[in-house]
């Protein structure tokens, strides 16, 4: 897990957030990671982080079985190619029942699959050099749709 944030900070631009006691997080993110484009290193404003990393079952997301010491899974947010190239089948159309709490496999999100969302339980030696290049494109993308939402020479919009 330190392996992927310390690679994911290294991305330019990005704010990983990892929040615990004494923050302004609620109590269930503490442990949990949050990965966004942000060039000046503020957390946007209605924008979704692009890539998360939760350590533990939270209310309506039991099915990987999180809350057992040593046991975190990767989220990451993918367009719909590489959604289908990884599940072999539609985001809004997913229906082959799946073990989400197998450990080193590319899934699709037990409750955000059908709008992109993939996931995996404790990257290993398959997943992991995957899990770094979908977070890598899911960080450009994000960097991407920052640059859309500028306006030329100045501060960017709804920020």
């Amino acid at each position: 897990m330190e392996q992927i944030i310390a690679t994911v900070r290294r991305f330019d631009g990005a704010l990983v957030l990892v929040p615990g006691p004494g923050s302004d997080f609620p109590e269930p993110a503490w442990g949990d990671a949050f990965f966004y484009y942000a060039p000046d290193g503020r957390v946007p404003h209605r924008v979704q982080p692009y890539g998360t990393i939760v350590t533990k079952d939270h209310p309506g997301d039991t099915a990987s079985d999180l809350d057992p010491p040593g046991r975190w899974r990767v989220n990451v947010h993918v367009d719909r190619a590489t959604f289908r190239e990884l599940t072999g089948e539609e985001p809004r159309s997913l229906r082959r029942p799946r073990d989400h709490a197998a450990v080193d496999s590319v899934l699709p999100h037990p409750v955000y699959g059908a709008v992109g969302w993939i996931c995996v339980v404790n990257p290993g030696e398959r997943t992991t050099d995957t899990v770094v290049q979908l977070l890598r494109s899911a960080h450009d993308a994000a960097r991407a749709r920052f640059e859309r939402r500028r306006e030329p020479g100045g501060p960017p919009k709804n920020a």
